[in-house]
């Protein structure tokens, strides 16, 4: 039997082998009508030895993940936040008060580059994160996605699209001008985080962007590295802590 990385979004279940060492192959299946997507057990064996789990997803999609895994594996180990995860230490006041999603980027960034690193996020929501060359967390801000952008102005002025348009500096049309503006929004909380680091660290940090919207903003964003799998890159990291299944 083999053990399983599961993480669980608001959008998408991403999910892979772990060989001891890191994720195998990552699966990715987009949520279906509010529900898990039926086929999203076809690339399982049919035991698991211990399944791995990071939820920030829905409650019910959680239940529906759970109700599945459990029949199937040895063991599951549902992550939660601590002060310390492997190399990493929280910045949060109240550590349980960061997204698990959040914190495992953070783990994985750590494994990735032993300097400063800004972790970006972009999913439902827009996150930043700043990690120092020690590993320690210094906190991190949260704004709307692009994608959210739009869908909220949609929702209050309906006549706006809630999608398309190309993304460029000034628009000229109405679709145009609302990407430029929800991308430029994005792009500007990330540069601005970025010199406030750089102050901070006196040198310039690394730039890591995990999540489904990561890839439409990394043009924008000089010197990014694209790592769509972050968070179970550090799940994988956090299950190689020798007390991790205890």
């Amino acid at each position: 039997m083999s053990d399983w990385l599961f993480d669980l979004g608001n959008t998408r279940l991403k999910l892979a082998p772990f060989d001891g060492d890191g994720p195998g192959a990552v699966v990715a299946h987009a949520h279906v009508h509010e529900g898990l997507d039926p086929a999203w057990t076809s690339t399982l064996p049919p035991r698991i030895e211990i399944a791995w789990l990071a939820s920030v997803g829905p409650p019910a999609l959680r239940a529906a993940l759970l109700q599945a895994l459990v029949p199937r594996a040895a063991r599951v180990v549902e992550v939660r936040v601590e002060r310390r995860m492997a190399d990493v230490v929280i910045g949060y006041a109240e550590p349980t008060r960061l997204g698990v999603d959040r914190a495992l980027a953070l783990v994985g960034a750590r494994g990735r580059t032993p300097g400063w690193a800004l972790v970006v996020g972009v999913g439902t929501a827009l996150t930043v994160d700043l990690l120092d060359a020690g590993g320690r967390h210094h906190g991190g801000s949260i704004a709307p996605s692009p994608t959210l952008m739009r869908a909220a102005l949609h929702a209050r002025a309906p006549q706006l699209p809630p999608a398309g348009g190309v993304d460029g500096i000034f628009g000229t049309d109405t679709a145009d001008a609302l990407a430029a503006g929800c991308t430029g929004a994005a792009l500007g909380l990330i540069e601005r985080s970025r010199a406030a680091a750089a102050r901070l660290a006196g040198t310039t940090p690394a730039v890591l962007m995990h999540g489904g919207g990561a890839a439409a903003l990394l043009d924008g964003v000089d010197a990014a590295v694209h790592a769509p799998s972050l968070v179970l890159e550090g799940l994988a990291r956090l299950a190689r802590q020798p007390a991790a299944a205890g």
